[in-house]
């Protein structure tokens, strides 16, 4: 183990690691996307700021909960001189992504209540598509599993595509 002093003001990649529990590729991989910065040492050695530690946090709980690398590094971005974000700032910074966070509920409670139904595209329901998709009106709007990848509501009817709504 590389312990972190306490009161350092930066520490190695390998503290930060451990620290944040966050492998070292991982780092060097937000370091390349823009998500966290380092300074290199006389000897090419990186060093972080201890506040980096709290910037990974941040990080880590947005993809917890499914938003995207880019859309966590422009949030990041918006923060006064690339400042840590403060509670405020992941309140403010969090609201933007409900109206995102709600259409995924709304498509992961889709999928799991057709996950023993049809999936939208007749490879598991050759038997019963012709019910709920006749003459394959869901082929019109792209290939795929169109009932679950789609952003409308699950149709009301059993013929209603949502191209119809």
């Amino acid at each position: 183990m590389v312990h972190a002093v306490w009161n350092a003001k930066e520490l190695t990649v390998g503290q930060v690691a451990e620290r944040s529990g966050v492998a070292v590729s991982a780092l060097h991989f937000y370091e390349r996307r823009g998500l966290i910065r380092s300074r290199r040492t006389a000897g090419n050695q990186r060093r972080f700021r201890r506040d980096t530690l709290r910037r990974i946090a941040f990080i880590r709980v947005s993809q917890r909960v499914g938003i995207p690398l880019e859309r966590i590094r422009a949030a990041l971005a918006e923060l006064p001189e690339e400042r840590t974000p403060t509670r405020e700032d992941w309140a403010r910074l969090s609201a933007g992504w409900r109206e995102d966070l709600d259409a995924r509920i709304e498509q992961l409670e889709r999928l799991r209540d057709d996950l023993t139904d049809c999936i939208g595209c007749g490879c598991l329901s050759l038997e019963s598509c012709v019910l709920s998709n006749p003459h394959d009106e869901l082929a019109q709007e792209g290939p795929g599993p169109r009932r679950l990848m789609n952003e409308c509501a699950r149709p009301e009817s059993e013929t209603e595509t949502c191209s119809d709504q």
